[in-house]
């Protein structure tokens, strides 16, 4: 028997890797067709599953929220393009914590050959060798991984994390900063640790109205309020 042949993942930093596929929203090219804006692509194992199937409720829900990111939604799983249709006209049916006649609009790639989901490592034999992972890969405008998240097949994904995640990348590129544990918008953040001591001993003794300093490696930044 053929051996099937797994990727290696890409990594952050990486480039993503391109494809063309076919989706429930018509051909794209990916990643060129989102140029110029952020890019969630995640897989799920199958159609009609039911961790599945409240997770695209999540996301189709969030959708306009991830749009005001500007941050588009591409979702993949290897069943057929018949299947996601039928399987997105029935979410439209269903009720779940409030949310009803939910309507996904974001385009669900059709990878029956798995070559999409080799290409990102989605394909990991010790789950599974016929169903993706649940994998999310955050990309930038640039195309470039910016972070990568995997969760078993029984675990749903947390959708607050992941818009927290763009939230803070975009925060980091836009004000050259880092974001601290459980940071939110709003809340202080870490300005680049000094490169030199001359500058690591200004900082310690000229702390002042915006900034403040724990040691000379850790100083943060106030958020206006």
């Amino acid at each position: 028997m053929e051996e099937m042949k797994v990727n290696r993942m890409p990594l952050i930093g990486d480039t993503a890797p391109s494809f063309k596929a076919v989706t429930t929203q018509g051909e794209i090219n990916f990643p060129e067709d989102y140029k110029g804006k952020w890019v969630i692509l995640f897989s799920h194992p199958a159609d009609f599953t039911p961790v599945c199937t409240t997770e695209f409720m999540t996301f189709a829900t969030m959708a306009d929220e991830f749009k005001e990111l500007n941050t588009e939604l591409v979702g993949l799983s290897v069943d057929s393009l018949y299947a996601h249709i039928a399987w997105l006209r029935k979410i439209q049916e269903l009720e779940w914590k409030g949310m009803k006649n939910v309507e996904v609009k974001f385009p669900l790639i059709e990878d029956i050959r798995m070559e999409v989901a080799n290409k990102y490592g989605m394909i990991q034999p010790g789950q599974s060798n016929t169903q993706a992972v649940r994998a999310v890969f955050i990309i930038d405008p640039d195309s470039k991984i910016r972070t990568i998240l995997y969760y078993p097949l029984s675990t749903g994904r947390n959708f607050d994390e992941i818009k927290r995640i763009i939230l803070a990348l975009q925060k980091a590129d836009r004000d050259n900063v880092a974001t601290p544990a459980d940071w939110r918008p709003g809340d202080d953040v870490i300005i680049p640790t000094a490169g030199s001591c001359g500058t690591a001993k200004e900082r310690m003794e000229n702390q002042g109205d915006d900034t403040y300093c724990l040691d000379w490696f850790m100083c943060f930044k106030k958020e206006k309020r």
